[in-house]
């Protein structure tokens, strides 16, 4: 599913975000990416999604080379692959309906298509009540929630997340970690970068720690 051969990233001011990354995620799989601040977690995702290309080294995804994807076909990876920000990004101007409508129209789905899948993820995610609500109106854990929908809404083979949990209450993090999860056994293949070491810890699932932009552990069932 994601292959990394010999990996490295520099920016253009000469920090070194990443140095020979060599890496293999199997698709399904729930991966979490740890590391302190600056180790190259956001830039590790980025590189999936190809929101920036390697310096150096491969990135497949799928079976396709992204550092060597011309532009016009990156709208076309990115409908593979779902994206969780960590400042959510939501359309406050919108609608909690219109918000995961968005990407759908701007693929081209039908209104029918789109009736369809908004109800069947805003389902999945607990807020179809809260459909006609603006996202400021919601709380932290429901406009995270928002943005999960969003983000799956086209049902991608890969859900990208920076840090879901981050500015939650606990038991409000365990009830995103358990949508991630159940969103994970459906066939869903998330990579979850993360400091909540509470979560990770619960969790037991693959863990990938980075540090100076270098893998330092690479462990199934683990723990941060």
């Amino acid at each position: 599913m994601i292959r990394m051969f010999h990996v490295h990233k520099i920016y253009p001011n000469r920090i070194i975000a990443l140095k020979d990354i060599n890496i293999h995620i199997k698709k399904g799989e729930f991966v979490f990416l740890v590391g302190p601040t600056g180790a190259g977690k956001s830039t590790f995702l980025k590189l999936i999604y190809r929101g920036i290309v390697p310096t150096k080294g491969q990135v497949i995804v799928d079976g396709i080379n992204v550092a060597r994807l011309k532009p016009k076909y990156v709208p076309y990876l990115r409908r593979n692959i779902g994206i969780v920000f960590q400042d959510f990004k939501l359309l406050f101007n919108r609608t909690v309906y219109e918000n995961v409508s968005f990407g759908l129209n701007a693929i081209g789905a039908t209104n029918l298509e789109i009736r369809q899948q908004v109800k069947k993820v805003l389902n999945l995610v607990g807020l179809e009540h809260k459909k006609r609500t603006k996202p400021h109106l919601l709380s932290g854990g429901e406009q995270q929630k928002l943005c999960i929908a969003r983000a799956i809404a086209n049902e991608p083979m890969i859900l990208l997340t920076d840090e879901p949990t981050g500015n939650l209450d606990p038991d409000t993090s365990w009830e995103i970690m358990q949508l991630l999860f159940h969103i994970n056994m459906r066939g869903t293949t998330v990579i979850m970068a993360s400091h909540d070491k509470l979560m990770v810890d619960k969790a037991r699932k693959r863990i990938i720690r980075l540090e100076q932009g270098r893998i330092v552990e690479d462990i199934q069932k683990g723990k941060f």
